[in-house]
């Protein structure tokens, strides 16, 4: 049956055009219940013992999300006009709901109700769009009804009282959400409800706070967004991304594309209701209201010290199992002072999500009927206290919970959430790492039957055909090794290295074909382009691609055959390229060997085995490369990685330390580097539109000032003016101390921007370069096994060289970008999961060895210092006035010198200064651990 849907739109040259579209309706969509006697019942979803079929209204999927994805609530009918106003309206939600359509295990059913003959619903005259879809649903939901002919009970659950009310006069069963909870008799279901704030919700919180403050808190009204929009285009407001300190949640950041620089927004009052990441308007204040930037934490009305242990960033996320090369990493944004400041004054974007912590119990009310008020305290510190209302305090208060914001009224102290789901006790370890987990959106989900349905059987092997496909070259004859960290299972890239009879050398890196099995639009190419990475924590690795991918079929592992993709190259002994071909291929590698292992045999003079020689002539070029590279103006910075010792049976950690670089890992890393160039000069060549490539934005001089002003602080003068100025000031900062040049590379690094992608139709050929590689172009293709980037690159890689067609999402820019997005997204949160594994690790290991350690001191406050202690590589704040005081008076700072000393001239600091410290796990606030730093 053809239904013409007809509506009005204007266009860009502001005429009013009239649309006509087709819309088929049919007749034998089925219903989706077992009990139907009229549908096709083979590909039911709903139960056959159901008793009540729900049908959820739009707004309760997007309030009560949480609720919906407890077990407790199936036999869910999700109408198709529902799904796709939802995903007009919240993409997170969305996806959680198709999550929940796609599980097996959840009997939730899609029923397309707009493509019915008998629930499709015309549009009618003065009908608003909201009206119409409530008007659909409960069309919808009289259709299943009839349909069932009494069956099962069929339930709206919607918490619009005008909807609710026509339902009933239409015969249609209807309840509020909350009122069929009850109806469940569980009470612990009643603590995932989202409840609207309301002022007497504000009235209630003041009475039942246990520490009251002094005075009433009140935040100013958010501006309306027509009012926001206004004033930034008049230049009277400053749009940008709200980053609060993880120091001092009282301090925050907003970075201003229409200053150029970053507002610094101080207190609570000032952030008016704002959260980290927020998108946020911002008024300046006066400028005599600025403050300059000295003291480790600025105290509150509340009295609460939040400072942090801050474990200095991981480096070289191109290659991130070394850290001699962190170019194309970044920590966090080095600050600088007399920056403006301001207030906010609305909310363009919400970056609301479930958080993970602990509760801090509040009086329980007279008469609430076991209802209980507490205070949620978040891991996170830049996190506010959450309010919300449980049945269950006494199971939870020695729990890891997640919390969920629901609102903040401008008259509340706090926010108002509601309770999502226990995590664990706290303290055990594995909770602990499920937070981690959870905090950076990490995706631990088990891969569904779907996805390891694209797997091939095992056991797997080269098959005749791929031996016989005319674009895959047999390399099997070649003396192909790996060189990876000990244990590595993921091989996913092997090196060749050859001596031709001319003088030069055939040197080849060799990447596992994994688009070979992972194929464009099917369900495991779309869990690897969402998950985007892997992640790699202290003691256990979330894949992004199923396990017998990453750990057989396509790992480079000795003594098997795998496929691959090849970049050759001819080089002389010079280690200049004459020439370059790109291959699929089969290889067979004759060693997988740890950086250990290939260091001992290029070190051991007795050996002279073709492996090893084949080691030593590849290091003597990547040598070569090295230096040409830095000569280019690539920086050599530095950071503290930092390993642990894991006991095989508690996996505890027994040692910490600093991560050992050795050749074996500057070696492969150059090599990894160069496949990486050359991959991206080829697949630009054929795709200058859509090619996604990875670039390092060259740092402001804000930025660098910390470095600048430390530098000059120890007599050093660092020229900035390009990375090959800043790579020779950095060489030649030396001192007595053999540290020292390190500290100062470590400094550097963390005032570098993050590297991103991009899609190449984007921006303009001067904004691809890679700053701390000093390259024009750069992209990732050696890493597949582990990264969706490295995934799509082989597959322009693959077109450019006509062994297959480029896929069409290529085609659709916006798409492209927003695949970029994700993938920098995912790889961000990857990085900062990895961070806090080590600092979970690090807790654990001091928790029962308090310790003695020699500091270098890297930042002065007004307050005291920021110190780094090499042996261990975790950066923290030494306070040398009680914490939360802003400065007694006692001590001055030289701002210009980097110096801290006692008024009356006995004791004084200097940054990059040794200093003795103690080192041990603190306890300043219930269920937060922390490592405290205090001079010795």
């Amino acid at each position: 049956m053809l239904q013409n849907r007809s509506y009005v739109k204007r266009t860009r040259g502001g005429k009013i055009t009239k649309v006509v579209r087709e819309h088929y309706l049919r007749h034998d969509i089925y219903c989706g219940a077992p009990v139907c006697k009229v549908c096709d019942t083979s590909q039911a979803r709903l139960s056959a013992t159901a008793s009540t079929v729900l049908i959820l209204d739009t707004n309760v999927v997007l309030n009560q999300i949480d609720l919906i994805e407890n077990p407790a609530i199936d036999d869910v009918v999700v109408l198709s006009i529902v799904l796709e106003e939802v995903k007009n309206r919240n993409l997170s939600v969305y996806n959680r709901l198709r999550a929940l359509c796609s599980n097996s295990l959840r009997k939730f059913f899609v029923f397309s109700n707009e493509h019915h003959k008998d629930t499709y619903v015309t549009d009618m005259s003065g009908e608003s769009k909201n009206d119409r879809n409530d008007r659909a649903i409960r069309v919808a939901a009289q259709w299943y009804q009839t349909h069932l002919a009494g069956s099962v009970r069929i339930l709206l659950l919607t918490n619009d009282k005008e909807n609710k009310r026509k339902a009933l006069e239409e015969g249609i069963s209807a309840e509020t959400v909350e009122s069929y909870v009850r109806s469940l008799s569980r009470p612990d279901l009643l603590d995932l409800l989202v409840h609207p704030a309301s002022s007497e919700d504000v009235i209630m919180e003041e009475v039942e706070d246990l520490r009251p403050s002094k005075k009433k808190i009140v935040y100013s009204e958010h501006k309306p967004l027509s009012e926001i929009t206004s004033g930034i285009r008049c230049g009277i407001y400053h749009q940008g991304k709200l980053r609060v300190n993880r120091y001092n949640p009282f301090e925050a950041y907003v970075g201003s594309q229409s200053l150029s620089d970053e507002i610094i927004i101080y207190g609570r009052a000032n952030m008016n209701r704002a959260f980290d990441g927020d998108i946020v308007a911002v008024q300046l204040l006066p400028q005599e209201q600025w403050h300059e930037e000295k003291s480790l934490a600025i105290a509150d009305e509340e009295n609460e010290e939040e400072e942090g242990v801050h474990l200095v960033p991981g480096s070289a996320d191109d290659v991130p199992r070394t850290t001699a090369q962190p170019q194309d990493s970044a920590g966090e944004t080095c600050s600088a002072s007399s920056r403006p400041s301001g207030r906010i004054v609305g909310i363009i974007k919400r970056n609301w999500h479930s958080y993970c912590g602990s509760l801090e119990p509040m009086a329980k009310p007279a008469g609430s009927g076991g209802v209980a008020h507490a205070l949620f305290v978040s891991k996170d510190c830049r996190i506010p206290k959450i309010r919300i209302q449980t049945r269950q305090l006494e199971n939870l208060l020695d729990k890891r919970i997640i919390v969920a914001v629901d609102s903040w009224d401008c008259l509340s102290r706090y926010p108002s959430g509601h309770y999502v789901r226990t995590i664990g006790q706290i303290g055990d370890k594995d909770t602990e790492t499920e937070v981690v987990l959870i905090e950076n959106d990490i995706n631990t989900r088990p891969f569904s039957t779907q996805v390891l349905a694209c797997l091939p059987p095992l056991p797997w092997s080269v098959s005749s055909a791929d031996l016989a496909n005319s674009v895959r070259e047999d390399l099997r004859q070649l003396r192909v090794f790996s060189v990876d960290p000990p244990g590595c299972k993921d091989i996913d890239d092997a090196l060749h290295c050859t001596a031709l009879p001319n003088g030069n050398y055939e040197v080849g890196v060799h990447i596992a074909d994994v688009t070979n099995f992972v194929l464009p639009g099917t369900p495991l190419d779309d869990e690897a382009s969402q998950r985007g990475t892997s992640v790699y924590l202290v003691d256990r690795r979330i894949d992004m691609l199923p396990k017998p991918l990453t750990e057989d079929i396509c790992s480079l592992r000795a003594d098997v055959e795998r496929l691959a993709f090849s970049v050759i190259w001819e080089m002389t002994s010079e280690a200049e390229i004459i020439s370059t071909r790109y291959t699929k291929s089969v290889i067979k590698s004759s060693a997988a060997l740890s950086y250990v292992e290939a260091q001992a045999r290029m070190d051991d003079s007795r050996l002279t085995d073709p492996v090893t020689t084949d080691l030593r002539n590849m290091n003597t070029l990547a040598k070569i490369m090295r230096s040409r590279r830095i000569e280019r103006g690539a920086l050599t910075l530095a950071s503290a990685e930092v390993r642990f010792q894991i006991d095989t049976e508690t996996h505890d950690p027994l040692d910490i330390g600093m991560y050992q670089i050795r050749e074996a890992n500057q070696m492969v890393e150059e090599f990894m580097l160069a496949a990486n160039v050359s991959v991206a000069e080829k697949i630009l060549k054929h795709y200058p539109l859509c090619s996604l490539l990875r670039r390092h934005p060259t740092p402001t001089r804000e930025m660098l000032e910390p470095l600048l002003r430390t530098a000059a602080a120890v007599g050093l003068n660092l020229d900035i003016s390009s990375s090959k100025a800043l790579a020779d000031s950095l060489d030649h900062a030396v001192g007595d101390d053999p540290y020292f040049n390190k500290l100062i590379r470590i400094l550097a690094t963390r005032c570098m921007t993050q590297a991103v992608y991009f899609c190449s139709g984007e921006l303009s050929p001067p904004e691809y370069l890679h700053y701390g590689l000093a390259a024009p172009l750069y992209t990732h293709f050696t890493s597949p096994i582990r990264r969706y980037a490295d995934v799509i690159v082989h597959r322009l890689l693959a077109a450019s060289l006509g062994i297959h067609r480029l896929p069409t999402v290529f085609q659709d820019g916006p798409q492209l970008n927003s695949i970029a997005e994700n993938l920098n997204y995912r790889h961000r949160n990857a990085q900062m999961a990895s961070r806090a594994s080590v600092e979970l690790h690090t807790l654990i290991f001091f928790r029962t060895r308090p310790t003695d350690a020699e500091a270098r001191i890297v930042r002065i406050r007004s307050n005291g210092f920021f110190v780094f202690v090499p042996q261990f590589g975790i950066e923290g704040p030494v306070y040398l006035t009680p914490r939360g005081e802003k400065g007694s008076g006692e001590w001055f700072v030289d701002e210009q010198q980097q110096k801290i000393r006692k008024m009356d001239g006995s004791i004084s600091y200097s940054v990059l200064q040794t200093v003795r410290i103690h080192l041990e796990i603190v306890e300043p606030q219930p269920n937060r651990p922390k490592l405290e730093l205090k001079l010795l």
